[in-house]
């Protein structure tokens, strides 16, 4: 099956104080044609910064390094110039928060003409009947009068479904959607995930999903990658990750997801936070908050190996000569 996004070595570094802090940690990954992968994390694991980095959206505080591969296009060595040829027409992004993505001093129609225009050369009224199309696919009506609403003017559903319509327009070969469920009530959220779907099955596009939440992934995704600190510390396919986790910190998501059956009167949490770039420990950058955690895990950050044929894991409990007492028990 063809790769559309091949990732490798995926370091992007941002400078403060004249020190450069890895945000991102050598990341690798790859999503077949129509396949969903999903990237999964608490806030501050790096998953938003590694999306803007395929999409060379950083500031100019921001350095990427390593490749990417898009269709096999460098996008690494592309130029300004030549990656908004490829925004939005080979590649496109649903923003976490549309309200702060959206022009407010723009229509919606100006907006959504505007990639039209230039990525498939329409004129004004040909771009004005494709926009009308695109906002009644995504289920929006009265789309004729939304063409001239300006973002302000519409909940927060609506804005999240012009993302998607705009996202959309060129038919790129990848979509990438951070956190678009984000302050949605549940209702809306789910209509969201399954226009989201809708899109993959009727256009073969490839989706990388970046979410908090295991729900939406367990719905939406074929594949999964946990990130933690910046790095990778899982990776397996969407079934064998919620049925047999491996990482202790994938463990605690889980487990700090709610259950209905459960009857639970407290929800499990992870003890601690996802420490800052500055903050990142020497050895296993879990470490501090495992209570799995064996003195090798204080000293050395293990690799991300294979643990089987379904899983990869980022973990000393599943490499040799790590056996010990857990310091953190």
């Amino acid at each position: 099956m063809t790769h559309v996004l091949e990732v490798s070595g995926l370091t992007t570094t941002f400078t403060k104080n004249e020190k450069a802090f890895k945000v991102v940690d050598d990341l690798s990954l790859y999503v077949r044609k129509g396949e969903a992968l999903g990237i999964v994390g608490e806030s501050g694991c790096g998953k938003s910064v590694a999306s803007l980095s395929l999409m060379r959206l950083l500031g100019k505080n921001g350095k990427t390094e390593g490749s990417i591969l898009l269709n096999g296009q460098k996008i690494l060595s592309c130029s300004e110039h030549e990656m908004q040829n490829i925004r939005g027409k080979e590649m496109a992004m649903i923003f976490q928060e549309p309200m702060t993505s959206l022009n407010p001093v723009l229509t919606i129609g100006r907006q959504m003409s505007e990639g039209l225009e230039k990525h498939e050369g329409m004129k004004r009224a040909q771009s004005k009947e494709k926009v009308i199309e695109l906002l009644t696919q995504v289920g929006i009506a009265r789309a004729n009068e939304i063409y001239h609403e300006y973002p302000h003017r519409l909940s927060g559903g609506m804005r999240q479904r012009v993302m998607i319509a705009m996202a959309i327009a060129c038919n790129p070969k990848l979509l990438i959607a951070d956190e678009p469920t984000t302050a949605l009530d549940v209702t809306i959220q789910a209509q969201i995930l399954q226009l989201i779907q809708n899109v993959r099955t009727e256009r073969g596009t490839s989706l990388i999903m970046i979410t908090h939440d295991l729900g939406v992934v367990a719905e939406t995704c074929d594949r999964v990658m946990v990130m933690y600190a910046g790095q990778v510390i899982e990776s397996a396919d969407v079934r064998t990750l919620l049925r047999n986790p491996k990482h202790p910190y994938t463990i605690g998501l889980i487990q700090s997801t709610p259950h209905r059956s459960k009857g639970q009167k407290r929800l499990y949490s992870i003890a601690g936070s996802v420490p800052t770039p500055e903050e990142y420990p020497q050895g296993c950058r879990f470490a501090p908050r495992c209570d799995k955690a064996m003195p090798v895990c204080l000293e050395q950050n293990p690799q991300l190996l294979a643990v089987d044929q379904a899983s990869d894991c980022r973990c000393w409990l599943y490499q040799e000569h790590t056996k010990g007492t857990a310091v953190n028990a």
